[in-house]
């Protein structure tokens, strides 16, 4: 008889503990694995995931903008019996259908740095306030500038890709907005009619796509004085092509986004004016437990009041502070830099 009760409680606790040994799984789905940003965003969610016990997949397209890839993966996430998804998409709206799909099997639908489109297709999104980042890069070098510059300025915008995703629109119209531009319709760059824009170009958000958008915008006018980019690598390819044109002497002011430890650098060393600095650990940590939490009880992570989005900050980071915009120094966002 005690045999008998102890194979039955033997049984029980191996089935038990096999039970308990599956791992909550879960999925990260980024532009690419090369860019600093989505590599320190998969650190950050690794390391969180390795804390709470869940099981984390990596995905990435082979370029920004490798669309398929990500739909394959989010498929694949689906077929793995995934509970929850963290994206950062790289075509905000054509991927929404499939992310529909895997909502529709019980999967927790995250987006991280580039809201989807509807902002709502998402259970939740983690992202810095990218209008506000390319806000305040276009304050600063308005700022700068002053009021005569800013009349007669020549502006390169040095965009993400042609399908717009949502961040990139953001962070251009935030860009303008600050500058004092009118943007026309906000949903999208590229319709402002203001002379003072001489080229959109767009960039992949690679040096070597900066170095080429910077190009063909100087062939149109070689006396460019302002540049916005899509993000530090994008500035750095710019620099490049400025600097073969012997533009490198300071006439000309770069604003970029992101915010990366090498992209900080390049403030310190001048080749950006400003950056402003978003943070990627941060939204990956938080997409983590957000995909816990709904495993463990089906609870959904709520947005920052008055937006519609979990806003995990942003700071614009110099050593040329301007009057009326906020900024940090580079010795702080060497501090806060990630990459």
């Amino acid at each position: 008889m005690n045999k008998f009760k102890l194979f039955i409680i033997s049984l029980f606790s191996v089935s038990f503990f096999s039970v308990a040994a599956v791992a909550t799984e879960a999925c990260l789905i980024t532009k690419t694995d090369i860019n600093p940003f989505f590599v320190k965003m998969k650190e950050g969610a690794e390391a969180r995931a390795n804390e709470l016990g869940i099981k984390l997949s990596f995905f990435a397209g082979k370029v920004d903008g490798d669309h398929e890839t990500q739909v394959r993966a989010v498929e694949t996430c689906i077929a793995s019996g995934a509970k929850g998804i963290l994206i950062a998409a790289s075509d905000t709206k054509a991927i929404v259908p499939v992310l529909k799909n895997a909502q529709d099997n019980g999967l927790l639908v995250i987006a991280l740095d580039t809201p989807l489109e509807p902002i709502t297709a998402a259970d939740s999104t983690f992202a810095t306030d990218n209008f506000k980042a390319g806000e305040l890069g276009g304050a600063w070098v308005a700022a700068k500038l002053g009021a005569d510059g800013v009349a007669n300025a020549k502006i390169a915008m040095l965009d993400l890709n042609e399908s717009q995703p949502s961040v990139g629109v953001l962070r251009d119209q935030g860009f303008l907005t600050g500058f004092g531009i009118d943007v026309k319709d906000v949903s999208r760059w590229g319709d402002e009619d203001d002379p003072r824009i001489i080229c959109n170009e767009v960039t992949n958000g690679n040096e070597e796509g900066g170095r080429t958008a910077m190009e063909k915008c100087l062939q149109r006018d070689p006396d460019i004085n302002v540049v916005y980019t899509i993000n530090e690598p994008a500035a750095v390819g710019a620099y490049e092509a400025l600097k073969a044109m012997g533009k490198d002497d300071g006439s000309v002011l770069i604003a970029s986004v992101d915010g990366g430890c090498p992209g900080v650098k390049d403030v310190e060393r001048g080749i950006i004016g400003a950056t402003s600095q978003q943070y990627p650990l941060l939204m990956a940590s938080l997409g983590v437990e957000a995909i816990k939490a709904w495993a463990e009880d089906g609870s959904k992570p709520e947005n920052t009041p008055g937006l519609d989005f979990y806003n995990t900050g942003v700071n614009l980071v110099t050593d040329d502070p301007a009057d009326g915009v906020d900024s940090i120094s580079v010795q702080e966002g060497m501090d806060r830099c990630w990459g």
